[in-house]
Formats: structure tokens, sequence, C-alpha cells
């Protein structure tokens, strides 16, 4: 594709290996100069910025970047929900650019599809598993009526570059460099994994003009979040929260219910312990409390024993509140009360799940499943052979889940990703029925306040 505009100056830009090359000798910004070819060069993101700069500044430039895929005209016969039709306009109208945030079972998918067809040029969807992969090439096969075939998939084994392809994280990122001009339109799914070291060369390393991504809650731990506008051209662009969807009947109704229990006194000793260990030992080491102090610690801990030793004493004392034994007794309760009911139990370690897993025969799965066993245990939930199933996170996305309207939260986080995602796998629309969430927490430790911590979300937030 080379776009020619004539003004005073002569300039031409170039794609190389994830840069652009501006060959003139005129500093334009984002660039730097680089001895090696005696030119500027920039970051492939930078791409549309230096073409608005060189047209705001009458420079004449030919334009050699992108080597589009050629595409057939798409259109789907997809009727949006006035959300998601409000939702694909803010997009849109910023320039085709910025993040969308809904809730798991919202309907995201549909939106990324209906932006390639307002596109209709080569788009690259990013994606974090093989699972969704999968998915979404069945998704845009159906939405378009096109074959499998015409729609690309690289990872899994899979190497087949199409106008419309899908891709994995971790094939993006060795990819990027050689294909990152091939493409108009990126769409990341799950685009809180963006920001992370490594994958964030993705977006970098791409030329491509317009930039869509979709997640059920865009906040990061590690704060990385904040690069999402960097990244992406712009930063969250709609958002709606499952409370206003359910209030509207899009999704379920819900409830939260948070129960309670006690260590014994064994595990109350031993937990005392551990985290008052933790906290001298921050203390001593004069370390803020807090995140900001964790991660502190977490660093330290690579070349100083008590840094180590305060490390391993918080993750003892965190394991024993997760994984007391009044939880099992708790859920054993919830099981009796809830007879019939279709459960997902949700926890934070293998340990805990395989130990609920033997005690009340419930299905199992993990990151150890298998693809063939998992599928099993999830086509028996969604036929009703099983009722209940129990997972340590490998559910929490990407994951075709079937519905259910009890979800027990054994352990987890203080993430309100994780705890947003937990809670859409129960909320998709049944029949005027409400959903229950359940969290058990154990009293008087620090689980207390990563419940809190991760229920932050959970608010109605206007789109």
């Amino acid at each position: 594709m080379i776009i020619r505009y004539r003004y005073v100056l002569r300039v031409s830009l170039r794609y190389d290996k994830g840069t652009i090359i501006v060959d003139g000798m005129v500093h334009v910004p984002y660039t730097v100069f680089d001895p090696k070819i005696n030119r500027y060069r920039a970051l492939a993101m930078h791409y549309p910025a230096i073409v608005e700069y060189l047209k705001a500044s009458r420079i004449d430039y030919e334009d050699h970047v992108l080597d589009l895929i050629p595409i057939k005209k798409v259109s789907s016969r997809l009727l949006l929900r006035d959300y998601q039709s409000r939702a694909l306009r803010r997009w849109l109208d910023s320039g085709m650019k910025g993040c969308i945030v809904l809730p798991t079972g919202s309907g995201k998918t549909m939106i990324g599809i209906k932006a390639i067809e307002s596109v209709s040029l080569a788009s690259l969807v990013v994606v974090p598993t093989l699972d969704l992969v999968e998915q979404w090439v069945s998704s845009l096969a159906d939405a378009f009526s096109i074959s499998r075939e015409e729609i690309g998939v690289i990872g899994g084994g899979e190497d087949r570059l199409k106008a419309i392809t899908v891709i994995t994280y971790d094939s993006a990122y060795i990819r990027a460099p050689s294909i990152g001009n091939r493409f108009a339109l990126l769409v990341f799914d799950e685009v809180h994994h963006l920001p992370a070291q490594g994958y964030r060369s993705i977006a970098e390393l791409m030329a491509a003009p317009y930039r869509l991504g979709l997640t059920a809650t865009v906040e990061r731990e590690d704060g990385l979040h904040q690069d999402i506008p960097m990244l992406l051209g712009a930063g969250v662009v709609f958002s709606v929260s499952a409370g206003e969807l359910a209030e509207k009947r899009y999704l379920a109704r819900f409830t939260i219910e948070r129960r309670y229990v006690r260590l014994t006194e064994e595990e109350m000793d031993e937990y005392r312990r551990n985290y008052e260990l933790y906290m001298n030992c921050l203390d001593a080491l004069g370390i803020e409390h807090g995140l900001n102090g964790f991660r502190r610690l977490i660093m330290l801990s690579n070349r100083n024993r008590m840094a180590r030793e305060a490390l391993l004493a918080r993750n003892k004392a965190l394991s024993i509140a997760l994984n007391s034994s009044a939880k099992i007794e708790e859920l054993r309760e919830i099981l009796a009360e809830y007879n019939g009911a279709k459960m997902i139990i949700f926890t934070q370690h293998n340990d805990q799940a395989y130990r609920v897993s033997r005690e009340f025969l419930i299905p199992l799965i993990t990151h150890n499943t298998g693809k063939d066993e998992r599928t099993d245990i999830l086509r028996g939930f969604r036929d009703g052979t099983y009722r209940a199933i129990v997972t340590s996170k490998v559910l929490d996305e990407g994951i075709d889940v079937p519905d259910a309207e009890l979800g027990v939260i054994l352990s987890g986080t203080g993430s309100s990703r994780e705890f947003v995602q937990r809670l859409g796998r129960l909320l998709r629309p049944k029949d005027g029925k409400s959903a229950l969430l359940i969290e058990i927490v154990s009293r008087e430790t620090r689980e207390m306040l990563m419940s809190s911590k991760r229920k932050r979300s959970v608010r109605v937030r206007k789109g």
C-alpha cells in the first residue's frame, strides 16, 4: 500500500522487523537515530502518530509501511444489544482505538466481530488460550458465513495466515516482527494480558492503526494496566458492570454471600506465629506494609535471607487461612443445602481442589487435566450428569463453561479480575432465576481483607 502526500519536504516510511524506518533526514516524534543505517527508527506502534505528524507538518512523504493481506468484504447478520451497540459506537468514535470492559457472558466476542466488519480490512485476533482460538474461529465462521479454513490460525501447531487470523499471545509474541505490517486491526481478547513483560511487544512491534481490547476487568495487581492506553492508542472507551446488566435482565440477577468460618485453635496459633514473623521481618528490613512493600520484599528475597524467611512465613500463614479444615465442613453444609443445584467450586490451589474431589466425589478440572478429560467433564456438567465440578483457577478465563447457578469460592486471591471472572461463570440468563456466589472466608485472618479487596469492581458503572 503506497500513499503519497505532496507538501514541502520528502520522507519515506517503511516497515522493518517491528519498527518504522524514516528515510529522509527529518526528525519526527517517537524516533531515535540508528547510526547503523544512518536513519531514524521508531517502534511500529507509533506509525499512526508519525503519519499524523507528517501531515500536520506538511512534510511530503511516501508510505510503504502497510502490506495488508487482501480481504473480501465481510458482513454478518449479528444484532447487537443496546449496550453492545453503544460500546462499538464509543470505540468507532475514538478513532477505532481503545478498550471495552464488559462482564463475562455479556457478548464481548460479538463486539469484536462487528469491529472487524466495520473496519473491513485485514484483522488479527489475539487470545490467551487454544480454547479461545477454537471459540473465536467458530464464532467468526458462523457470523460471516464462511468456512473455518478461510480463517487463519497460528498456535497449537497451526500456522495458517489469512486476512482474518486468530493467534495466541505466545505465538504473536514470536511472530509480531514478521507479520506486524500485515493487519490493519488488532483485537486483543482478555487484553489485561497485553501489558505483561514480553506480551506488550506484540502491540509495540505491530503497525496496525486500529486496536480493540476486550476484557471483563482491565485492572492488574502489578499496576501495568496503566500502560494499556499507550499500547492500544486509547484507554477504556466503554465500561458497564455486571450489576447494571443484571438489572436490565441481560445477565442473571445475582447475590454475593460471604460465610465466615473459624480456624481451629492449632491452625490459629500457627497462623499468628507465621504472620507475626512476616510483619516483624518487614519492620526489621524497613519495608512498608502494603502492596508496594510486598513487591519490594519479593525483589529483595533473591539475595536477603530474612526477606526469604518473611516471604515463606507470609505464604504459610495465607495457606493456613485459605485451606482451613472448617472450610471443608462449611462446603459440606452448602452441598447439602443446595442439593441438586448446578455448582462450580473454585479454589486457589490444586491440593485443596483434589481434597474436595476425593472427599465429595466431585469431578475435578485443573491445569493438569487433559483436554479430552476436561471436555468430557464439561459435557457431563452441561447435560446434568454432574451437578458440581471443582476447579483451581483453570476455568477463570479462556474456556467456555456451561451455565451454573451457584458458585462457591473456597479460596482465591485479592484480585478483582479473578473475582469478576468467577462471578461471570454464573451470570448467563436463566429464565428469571437468580445466581448465587458464596465466599467462604476464615475469620481473623488476612483473607477477610482479600475478600473485600477483590469485590471492589463489582459495582454498577455507567457506560
